[in-house]
C-alpha cells in the first residue's frame, strides 16, 4: 500500500536547534557547550533530553522564554514540504513539544494539513499512544503513514511499532550518535531525497 501521508518529527528533523539551545544557555546563564554536552550524556544513558537539566544542577525551565524562528529550519525543510504538497501527500508536524513550540509550528505558514505535539496529545514520545493518536488524526490506514525523525528511540522504533513508515535522517546530535541499523524502513542523509525515496516505498 502506497504512502499517502507524512509526518515530521521537529527538532533536528526540520529545525536546526543549534541556534535555541545556544540562545536558551546564554538565557540561563550557562555556556552553550555546558548544555550540549549536557546532552551527549542523556543520549549516552538513554535518558530523556530533559534530564540534561539535572546533569548540569539546573531547574528546568518551567516555561522555555525562547521559541524557534523561520530562519532556523533547515535548508532542506521547506523545498521537501513544499514538493511533497504538490506531490498530493496530506503532511504533518508532531513531535515532544512544549505548547509555545506547538504555536510556533501554527503560525509558520508551512505548508501542512496538520499540526500536534505531545503537549496538546497528552502523552509523549515514544508511547504508543502517541503515535495511535497521530493515526486517528490523519483518517487513513498506519500502512500509508511515513513518519520522519532523527532519533531512533523516539521516532524509529515506536513508528514502526505503531505500523507506520518509519524514515530516520541522520543528523542532529541523536541523528549521527544513534544507528538504526535495519529498523528504519528509509534511511536518509537529507529531506531533499525523501520524495524520491517515498515513491519507492
Amino acid at each position: 500500500m502506497a504512502v499517502t501521508a507524512v509526518l515530521f518529527d521537529v527538532g533536528e528533523t526540520l529545525v536546526d536547534e543549534q541556534r535555541y539551545w545556544s540562545e536558551l544557555a546564554r538565557t540561563l546563564g550557562v555556556g552553550a557547550h555546558v548544555l550540549w554536552g549536557a546532552l551527549g550524556v542523556t543520549i549516552e544513558r538513554g535518558e530523556e533530553h530533559t534530564e540534561l537539566w539535572g546533569h548540569v544542577g539546573i531547574d528546568r525551565p518551567e516555561t522555555e522564554p525562547l521559541t524557534y524562528e523561520r530562519r532556523d529550519l533547515y535548508p532542506d525543510a521547506l523545498p521537501c514540504l513544499e514538493e511533497l504538497k504538490e506531490l498530493g501527500y496530506f503532511l504533518g508536524i508532531a513531535g515532544n513539544q512544549t505548547v509555545t513550540l506547538e504555536r510556533w509550528a501554527r503560525d509558520a505558514g508551512l505548508p501542512v494539513d496538520l499540526v500536534s505535539s505531545s503537549a496538546s496529545l497528552g502523552v509523549r514520545k515514544p508511547d504508543p499512544r502517541f503515535f495511535e493518536q497521530l493515526i486517528e488524526a490523519c483518517e487513513r490506514p498506519a500502512e500509508e503513514i511515513a513518519y520522519v525523525g532523527d532519533r531512533v528511540d523516539n521516532d524509529v522504533i515506536p513508528a514502526a511499532a505503531a505500523g507506520l513508515v518509519a524514515v530516520h535522517i541522520r543528523r542532529g546530535p541523536w541523528g549521527y550518535l544513534q544507528d538504526p541499523g535495519d529498523r528504519a524502513h528509509l534511511r536518509l542523509d537529507s529531506l531533499a531525497e525523501l520524495p524520491q525515496a517515498l515513491a519507492g516505498v
